[in-house]
C-alpha cells in the first residue's frame, strides 16, 4: 500500500495521516497512532477477554485496497483520477478546479459560483459602505436571486427576530453536562430544538424555510454560549452570557457576544463577515452537504438532517483542518530563525515533506485540494483581506511567512519527491491566521464553519425536497467470505 503523500486537502478536510488530495484516500492503517488524539481509552482486561473484537477489529473490518480497483468500485464516490462520481444535479453552486478533455483531467483556475454569481464578484467590493455580505449571500442561496435593498433589510429583520432561545434552554441544554467539544453541543441543540417545535414533522415549504432561518439565527448564539460554558466547566474560566444586540449583523453578533468587553472594530466585523461568506457553500458533494441531501432524501425532519450535517462537519477529514495548519505553521515559526530567508524556510519544508518534522506524515498542510488545482478562489479572496488586516501590525511578518510557504511548497515537493503536482494554497492556509488576528479561539474555528454552512445546507435540503424525489441508495459490492453453512451454536 502506498503510504506517503505530499498534499493535504485541508480546504475542507483536516487529515489525520497520510492522505492523497487527488484520490481522496486516507492510507493510514486503522491501528496507526492519530495526531491530536486524546489519551487512549483504558479498557479493562476482563472486557477485552470477553469480547474478541478488541483483538480482531482490523482483520474483520479491512478490505484489501486492490479489491476496489479490481471491481472498479468508486471508493468514496470518487473516480480513479480523483474526480467525483456524479450522483445528482444542482442549481445552487458550481465548484470548478479542472476541465475534462478527451477523458483527461486538465488543471484550471478555480472558481466558485453561487447561483451563477462568481464569488469574486460577490465579495469584490471592500469599500466601507459595503460592510456585510453574509446575509446577502444566504438570501441568494435560499431564494435563488440577489435581493434588493428592501428585500435584504426584511430578510435581515427576520433572522434578527429569531435569536431568542426557548425558556430554560441555556441552562438545561447548553450548560447542563456540557461536553468538551462545541460541535457536539450544536448538534445536540439542533435536535433539542425539535422538541420545542409543535410543527416539527411538518414538511411544508413554509415550515422548512422558517426552521432554516431560525437555525441560521440561533446557532451563532448557541456557539458562543457553549464556548463559555466549556471554559467554565473545564478551564476554570468565567461563564459570560452577553445578550445579543438587536439590529446587528451575524458577524457583529458573534463578536459582540464573544468579546468580554463587547468591543470590536468595523474592520474585524467585516473580516469575520468575509470568513462566513467563504464557508457558506461549496457544492453538493462536500461531505456535510451530501449528508444533508442523504437524510433529506429519506424524508426525515429538518432538525435531524441539520444535526447530522454538523456531525459530518466535525470530522477531521472535513471541517477540522485549521488547527493542523496552525500547528504546522507554528512549528515553522519556532524553528526557522529568519522568516525572510527563502532557503531556511524551504529547508524546513523539506524536512516536513520527508517526514522528519511536524507530524511526520509528509504533508504540507494548507496546500492542495481535491477539486482546485491552480487556484482556490476562497484562498485568493481571504489572502487579499488578510493582507489588509495585517498591514502595519505585529502580524505582517507572519503573513509574509505564509506567503513564502505558499510559494515555496510546490517547489520543495517537486525537488524532494521528484513529482510535479498541480497544487495551490487552499482557504485554510490563511483562515486560521485571520481568526488568530481577530483573537478568535481555535475551539470556534469549526463551529463558525457550521454557523456559516447552515445556509448552504438549507439550500440543498430545499432542492433535494423539491427535485430529488428519490431516496439516495447507492450499492456496495460484496466481496470476501463466500457463503457459509450455518451450524448450531453447540456445534461451533
Amino acid at each position: 500500500m502506498t503510504r506517503v503523500y505530499e498534499v493535504s486537502d485541508s480546504a475542507e478536510a483536516g487529515r489525520l495521516a497520510a492522505y492523497d488530495a487527488a484520490l481522496d484516500i486516507d492510507s493510514r492503517d486503522i491501528n496507526d497512532p492519530v495526531p491530536y488524539a486524546p489519551e487512549p481509552l483504558a479498557v479493562a482486561e476482563e472486557e477485552k477477554r470477553k469480547v474478541s473484537l478488541f483483538d480482531s477489529f482490523s482483520e474483520v473490518n479491512s478490505i484489501p485496497p486492490e479489491q476496489y480497483a479490481r471491481f472498479d468500485v468508486k471508493r468514496g464516490l470518487r473516480n480513479a483520477d480523483g474526480t467525483g462520481v456524479i450522483v445528482g444535479m444542482t442549481n445552487i453552486s458550481d465548484v470548478h478546479g479542472y476541465r475534462v478533455e478527451d477523458g483527461k483531467k486538465i488543471a484550471d483556475e478555480g472558481h466558485l459560483r453561487l447561483r451563477g454569481y462568481d464569488l469574486y464578484d460577490l465579495l469584490g467590493d471592500d469599500s466601507p459602505e459595503r460592510r456585510f455580505a453574509f446575509e446577502e449571500v444566504a438570501y441568494l442561496l435560499l431564494v435563488g436571486s440577489l435581493p434588493t435593498e428592501s428585500q435584504l433589510a426584511q430578510f435581515v429583520e427576520v433572522i434578527d427576530s429569531q435569536r431568542e432561545l426557548p425558556d430554560g434552554f441555556t441552562a438545561s441544554i447548553i450548560m447542563h453536562d456540557v461536553p468538551p467539544d462545541i460541535m457536539n453541543v450544536l448538534a445536540r441543540s439542533v435536535l433539542q430544538l425539535y422538541t420545542y417545535d409543535r410543527f416539527a414533522e411538518d414538511r411544508s415549504p413554509k415550515h422548512e424555510v422558517h426552521t432554516a432561518l431560525s437555525l441560521m439565527s440561533r446557532l451563532p448564539r448557541i456557539m458562543v454560549l457553549t464556548y463559555y460554558a466549556i471554559q467554565s466547566r473545564f478551564h476554570h474560566g468565567s461563564m459570560i452570557m452577553h445578550r445579543f444586540v438587536p439590529g446587528q449583523s451575524t458577524a457583529e453578533t458573534i463578536l459582540s457576544m464573544l468579546r468580554p468587553d463587547r468591543q470590536f472594530t468595523p474592520e474585524e466585523a467585516r473580516m469575520l463577515d468575509i470568513m462566513l461568506c467563504l464557508h457558506t457553500e461549496h457544492g453538493g458533494g462536500n461531505n456535510s452537504t451530501f449528508t444533508t441531501r442523504v437524510l433529506s432524501s429519506s424524508d426525515t425532519d429538518p432538525y435531524s438532517a441539520y444535526s447530522a450535517a454538523i456531525g459530518s462537519l466535525k470530522g477531521h477529514r472535513h471541517g477540522g483542518a485549521n488547527r493542523q495548519v496552525l500547528g504546522m505553521q507554528q512549528e515553522i515559526k519556532d524553528n526557522v530563525a529568519n522568516w525572510e530567508n527563502d532557503d531556511e524556510v524551504a529547508a524546513y519544508l523539506a524536512r516536513i515533506v520527508n517526514k522528519q518534522a511536524y507530524d511526520k506524515t509528509g504533508l504540507v498542510y494548507g496546500m492542495g485540494h481535491a477539486v482546485y488545482t491552480l487556484s482556490d478562489p476562497r484562498a485568493v479572496i481571504l489572502k487579499r483581506f488578510a493582507a489588509k488586516l495585517a498591514a502595519g501590525t505585529e502580524f505582517e511578518r507572519e503573513f509574509n511567512l505564509l506567503q513564502s510557504i505558499e510559494r515555496l511548497a510546490p517547489q520543495v515537493i517537486e525537488q524532494e519527491k521528484g513529482t510535479k503536482k498541480d497544487m495551490c494554497a487552499n482557504v485554510d492556509m490563511y483562515s486560521g491566521f485571520v481568526y488568530t488576528m481577530m483573537g478568535i479561539p481555535e475551539e470556534l474555528f469549526t463551529p463558525l464553519f457550521a454557523c456559516a454552512r447552515t445556509a448552504g445546507w438549507a439550500a440543498h435540503r430545499f432542492e433535494e425536497i423539491g427535485s430529488g424525489k428519490r431516496i439516495i441508495r447507492p450499492a456496495y459490492k460484496t466481496t470476501g467470505t463466500p457463503h457459509q453453512p450455518y451450524a448450531p451454536i453447540e456445534e461451533r
